[in-house]
């Protein structure tokens, strides 16, 4: 979300544009385009008061293959089936989203609070993330207080049961009065990103969240520290994730008010290789919709001094004039993909 196929087309051009131009991307017209994008996604579905906690720190264990395993140095979502709780919850998840009344909202919420088996627990929030890709019934689960009930399942210890969550999650984000509730809990899924093995569906889950929760800036201030773990991620996952990734960076490269965050974010050198004529279309047009964002960011000459001298920052892989990016560029004009090549 915030990412709409209008993007691609015509975003992604302006921000080439900029890029050799040495302009940048055009935050008024991202802006239109994301918020647009958003709006026009609301009637679709992505299939994620207090559930089980671990005992672990923070309700998270850290796992291998985990992106501080790998950086101290994602997957379409799907959901599974179980057997029905009962009787009468079979017959409520059974029926479809668009038919559930208010009375089977409540009653799903209070089955989800009172399972005792995973399956269950993770069926129950499949049918509430279906549900929730109608407004009418995003706005009623806020108003029974099932936002808080559904997002406690965060520290589930069962991964799926998690990943549903973040899905439900997911879906009743795309209702703005949603997010002013939804937000306390970016920490929390921040955390599992960092936490969850690399491509697994919890980091895919999470930052489709982050997406949807970035669209407008209202709550970037949140994201100020995340810009070293979403750069980290980018330069060790696969495709689908990368282009996650991607999403919320530009969402937040788009508010001139993060900028400062994100030119000092510690970032690694391994970046700037990714643009390359090797690196997939899908994956490459954002990135360089998200370097037009940074480009278009006009640091004084004394800010700019001190940002070069963090060898290890945004700024001096991407930004500063001994950065390899500029090279990068003129490689790619003999990208064979045209709509992934600079203008001239």
């Amino acid at each position: 979300m915030g990412d709409g196929s209008v993007i691609p087309k015509f975003g992604s051009m302006k921000a080439l544009l900029g890029i050799v131009a040495g302009a940048g991307a055009s935050y008024g017209i991202y802006k239109l385009l994301s918020v647009t994008s958003f709006k026009e996604n609301k009637k679709s579905a992505y299939s994620e008061s207090h559930g089980p906690k671990n005992n672990s720190p923070g309700g998270i264990v850290l796992q291998p293959g985990s992106l501080l395993a790998k950086v101290s140095g994602l997957d379409v979502v799907r959901g599974g089936e179980s057997q029905a709780v009962d009787v009468a919850s079979s017959d409520i998840i059974s029926r479809s989203p668009g038919s559930l009344e208010p009375q089977h909202l409540k009653m799903l919420l209070s089955l989800l609070q009172g399972s005792p088996n995973p399956s269950d627990r993770a069926q129950i929030l499949i049918t509430l993330g279906n549900t929730a890709a109608f407004t009418v019934n995003q706005d009623l689960i806020r108003e029974f207080g099932g936002l808080h009930v559904i997002a406690g399942f965060l520290s589930d210890p069962v991964p799926e049961v998690r990943v549903q969550t973040l899905n439900a999650l997911n879906n009743l984000s795309m209702n703005l009065r949603n997010q002013e509730q939804l937000k306390v809990y970016v920490a929390q899924v921040l955390e599992l990103i960092e936490m969850s093995p690399v491509n697994s569906d919890l980091q895919m889950a999470a930052l489709r969240l982050l997406t949807n929760l970035s669209v407008t800036d209202d709550h970037h201030q949140l994201l100020r520290g995340s810009i070293t773990l979403l750069l980290s991620l980018l330069v060790v996952s696969n495709q689908v994730l990368q282009i996650q990734v991607l999403k919320v960076l530009v969402n937040l490269s788009s508010n001139p008010d993060m900028m400062d965050d994100i030119v000092q974010a510690q970032a690694p050198a391994a970046v700037v290789l990714l643009f390359d004529v090797r690196t997939s279309s899908a994956v490459l047009l954002r990135l360089l919709m998200f370097a037009g964002n940074l480009k278009a960011w006009r640091p004084s000459a004394q800010v700019a001094e001190a940002l070069r001298r963090r060898q290890d920052g945004l700024y001096r892989v991407l930004l500063d004039e001994s950065s390899q990016l500029q090279s990068k560029l003129i490689q790619l004009l003999s990208h064979p993909d045209g709509e992934a090549k600079p203008l001239n």
